[in-house]
Parts: structure tokens; sequence; C-alpha cells
């Protein structure tokens, strides 16, 4: 293939900018079968990597998926955190991190010296952490979750005194779903869902007042208040097979989601709270990975995350208990 080195400063790494889009693809699905690979892929990415993706799907069901493949090679087309999940699941598998870059601010906001730290402060208390987080701070909780189970992972829990880390927003929907519980939250949060005011959404609603909007639990409580579903962007799918007569449904959440809604529901419209696709919700970290990084990943078998087996033992509980919780809704 002919190849032209262009440098991205933000991931530190090479990008080929003149290989056609139906080479990569031919070269993807030969490389993934030579080398017994599964290709799996958030909702949040970009469509090309979407449609190649062998399991497309919200942080839960890619975690399912990652402990029921016989592949040898799992490249996950996310973020870091849940490609370090993958491994952490799959220890004696091989997983790549098609882009370098593919980071999240909200995993950034808490690290093992900051949970710690919080624990002393609140001795006593059951530690629940968002997946959106790194391995090293799984290690050091007692149970994790994703924005498909939180609700329920914290019911489950015998204790009453309960630390969520490390996003304040899906916090605050957990502790309203479950009084019962004394529930102390992390100040963290998405910049994508925070950034969307319940201002932009009232409008976009009074343009299209027939729509049934749906928000994820990582927008502000503002936000959540006004939408008449909340849940994981799987949960969105299984919210839209709920209204079969509505025609418009308002996406809260990232744009991405809007591509796996139109292909899975080609009739309906679907608009984003904000309204305009890449305006403010737009995860810069979920967009940076491209056909031609998943073909080097699988070619050149680059990125591969690596972990200490002591933070692989002391997460792999954490997001075992978490897979053993089923969803919300």
């Amino acid at each position: 293939m002919s190849e032209t080195q262009t440098y991205d400063q933000m991931a530190g790494q090479y990008h080929y900018s003149d290989i056609p889009q139906e080479e990569l693809i031919a070269q993807i699905n030969r490389l993934r079968k030579e080398k017994n690979a599964i290709i799996l892929a958030h909702n949040y990415q970009v469509p090309e990597i979407q449609d190649i993706a062998d399991v497309t799907g919200d942080s839960l069901g890619l975690s399912l998926e990652a402990t029921q493949t016989d592949a040898e090679i799992i490249a996950f087309c996310g973020v870091n955190f849940m490609a370090e999940a993958a491994k952490i699941l799959n220890p004696q598998k091989r997983v790549f991190l098609p882009h370098l870059g593919a980071g999240c601010s909200l995993a950034d906001s808490i690290t093992p010296e900051s949970l710690d730290d919080w624990k002393e402060r609140y001795p006593g208390h059951t530690v629940v952490t968002y997946v959106n987080s790194s391995a090293e701070v799984k290690a050091e909780s007692d149970i994790c979750c994703t924005s498909a189970n939180a609700v329920s992972v914290v019911r489950s829990l015998e204790n009453d005194k309960v630390l969520f880390t490390p996003d304040r927003n899906l916090g605050n929907w957990v502790a309203k779903q479950v009084p019962e519980k004394k529930v102390v939250i992390y100040d963290g949060a998405c910049p994508t869902h925070d950034v969307l005011r319940s201002a932009s959404l009232e409008r976009t609603y009074r343009e299209n007042p027939e729509a049934v909007i749906i928000a994820h639990p990582e927008c502000r409580e503002d936000v959540i208040d006004i939408a008449h579903e909340v849940c994981s962007t799987t949960g969105m799918l299984k919210a839209v097979e709920r209204y079969p007569e509505t025609k418009t449904f308002i996406i809260a959440t990232e744009h991405g989601m809007i591509h796996q809604l139109k292909k899975q529901f080609p009739h309906q419209e679907f608009i984003p709270a904000d309204g305009c696709i890449g305006c403010r919700l737009h995860c810069p970290y979920m967009k940076v990975t491209g056909l031609q990084d998943l073909y080097f990943a699988l070619n050149d078998e680059r990125y591969e995350i690596h972990l200490d087996d002591e933070v692989i033992e002391g997460a792999r509980i954490a997001l075992e208990r978490m897979m053993a919780v089923p969803r919300d809704n």
C-alpha cells in the first residue's frame, strides 16, 4: 500500500494519509481472520469504526463480550480504560488500543492517591467506582459499575454507606434512585455530558414538541429532570423500542450514538440535544480512532495494553462483581 506519514502531536504517533478506505477495510477484514482477532467498538466511535466492528455497544456489553470471545487478539476501539478493562478480564489475551490519544478526562479526574484520601475521610463506606476509571483506581475499589447498572449495583450492596466515584452527575442520579443509601459523591464529571444545559435541551424540545427525550445519566441534573428516559447507550436502543409510534427522539449524549440509532431505526428521526451534531456533544477522545489506526494496530500489533499482575487481580475482582449485577433497564 502507498503511504504518506503525518505526525499527530496529540497522540505522539504517525498516521498514514493516502490509503484508500476500501483497501483499509479489505486489509482489516483479512487481518482479523488471519490473527483470530475481534474488533470491539463503543457506540461513540466514528461511523466507519462502528460499521467494521464485530461488536458495538456500551461499556458493560463490551466488557461482557470480552469475556466470552475465543479470539486471541482484542482490538478495542474506544478509550483507554475500556481496553484496560478488556485486558483485566482477559489477561491471557493480547489487547490493543488503536490510538494512544484515546484517553478520558473523567478517568483522569481520579487517581489511586485521591481515592485513598477519600477512603480515609469516609471510613466504613463501600467504594463503588464507575468503569470510566483507570485500572489502578479499580484495583482500590470494592465494586465497579457502568451507567447501565449503577443503580442496581448500589441497591445490591449490604452496606448503606457508599462512596461513589468519580462521576458526580451519575452519582447524583443513583442517589436519587436509591434514597435508602447514604451516598457520598466524588467531584468528577464527563466534560462532554456536563457541558449540556437544560436551556439548550428545552430549546430543541420546543422545536420538536412531539419528541421523546432520552438522556444519559452522566448529564447534569437539570437535563435529566426534563428527560422522559434516562439510560446507558444500549439502554437508549431499548428505550426507542418502547415508543413504536414515536417518530422523533432527542438524544442527550455524545453524538456518535446517533449513528447506531439510525442504523437500527432507519424510519425514525434522532436529534442531538444541543440541536447540532459536533457542536457540544462531542468527545474528542472517542473520535481519534480511524480505520488507519485500526489497520496498524492489527498489522503491526502496536499499542498493546500491559498491566501489572497485582493491578489486574485487584481490578478483576471489582469488575467481576460489577458484571454479576444485572442492568437497570
